[in-house]
């Protein structure tokens, strides 16, 4: 996600209001099918069990302001957070690692709804060279330099075997990526601008099971 870097009053937006609000957004459009037209901060904070002080908080880092009595303007509060985390813009990605998580990357139609698109998908395996899946094509990591400079691409999203993580994230920051999206629970080593967003299935399983289980 790419957020701006200062709201309305000059503060940088905290990491967990920007994780909220695309949860929010959601919830929003959802309101607008079954035909509400406003919502109040107590109703938004009761759907996501919040304090509704703290969503208050979250929205006004978007510069949208509520009437009292009256609540947001639901058409409102979807453009303006479609706006702010820039989900109406078109951001290129090159996916490394095509394996079941990144064929299943490719193929999921939402992150188009939310301004990302994959662009080429880069592997190690030979056999794969050459296929498409669902317009992207699939190219040798070999040719990954060649093709970065021939069509750019700021984000790379790294869903290789846990061992190949780091060595992906050295090639993708040497030409030209200036995000990474990681897959692995393999922590990397970026030069400081460079920002890294992990995402491990296994620690969201390990925090489910263990409240599952005890």
């Amino acid at each position: 996600m790419k957020a701006k870097d200062n709201n309305h009053d000059g503060q940088s937006v905290p990491v967990p209001t920007l994780r909220r609000l695309p949860g929010y957004l959601s919830y929003f459009k959802s309101l607008k099918i079954n035909g509400l037209a406003h919502v109040s901060s107590s109703q938004i904070a009761t759907t996501f069990k919040m304090d509704p002080t703290l969503v208050t908080k979250d929205l006004s880092h978007t510069g949208v302001k509520g009437r009292t009595k009256v609540g947001y303007q639901v058409d409102q509060l979807i453009d303006t957070l479609i706006n702010f985390l820039d989900f109406n813009s078109r951001e290129n990605a090159f996916l490394f690692g095509v394996g079941n998580l990144g064929r299943a990357l490719i193929n999921y139609e939402g992150l188009m709804h939310y301004g990302l698109r994959i662009v080429a998908g880069f592997d190690v395996d030979k056999k794969l060279t050459g296929q498409t899946i669902k317009g992207v094509k699939i190219h040798h990591l070999d040719t990954f330099r060649d093709l970065s400079i021939k069509d750019p691409a700021r984000i790379a999203i790294i869903t290789t075997p846990d061992d190949n993580a780091q060595e992906v994230a050295d090639l993708a920051v040497a030409w030209g990526i200036k995000a990474i999206w990681n897959f692995t629970p393999q922590s990397i080593r970026v030069p400081a601008h460079i920002i890294v967003e992990n995402t491990s299935i296994y620690s969201d399983l390990a925090v489910l099971f263990n409240r599952l289980n005890k």
